[in-house]
This record gives C-alpha cells, sequence and structure tokens, in this order.
C-alpha cells in the first residue's frame, strides 16, 4: 500500500519492551493491549505479537483470535485450555490464596 498525503493508509507502532521471557512478554502484551483498547479504539488486539529482540522476524502471536461461529474472534490468550470465547474470562483470584 502507497500512503501519503491522498492516502493516508494505517500506521502501525512498534514500541520495544524488553523482558526476560516469552511468557512474561505474552502477559506483557496482552496487558498492554487490554489497556490500551479501554483508552482507544485503536487496538487491533488479534494482530498483537511478541519477538526475541535479536528474532524480530519470528513472531508469536499474544491473544487466539480464532473466528468463532456466528462472527467474532476469540479474545482468550494463545494456547488456552477452555473453549474459545468472545469475552476474556476473569481471573480465579481464590486460587491464589
Amino acid at each position: 500500500m502507497v500512503t501519503g498525503p491522498r492516502n493516508p493508509g494505517r500506521w502501525v507502532i512498534h514500541l520495544p519492551i524488553v523482558v526476560p521471557d516469552l511468557t512474561r512478554a505474552r502477559i506483557f502484551a496482552r496487558t498492554a493491549a487490554r489497556a490500551l483498547a479501554q483508552v482507544t479504539g485503536c487496538v487491533d488486539a488479534g494482530e498483537v505479537t511478541v519477538s526475541e529482540e535479536d528474532a524480530q522476524g519470528v513472531r508469536h502471536r499474544v491473544f487466539c483470535d480464532r473466528l468463532l461461529p456466528g462472527g467474532g474472534r476469540c479474545a482468550l490468550p494463545t494456547e488456552h485450555s477452555v473453549p474459545c470465547t468472545s469475552r476474556r474470562r476473569r481471573p480465579n483470584l481464590d486460587r491464589f490464596r
């Protein structure tokens, strides 16, 4: 796509944030995406990915984003163990007590 004054297109923000491993990167990215989605409707959560600093071409999805029957996409993290849903599950805080 060619962008310019006559065809503004879409811009993507790349915001490098360094964390020590893939699990923490996915958690941080999910948290950031959800927080930004509350502030603005410009977050395409299904396209949020993380990568190693030295292998940025190898990206790992953060959200499942599977197409659901009847429309919509799964809002749960990748590799979830429950059926796909358009709503994220609230954590069971009692399990941490």
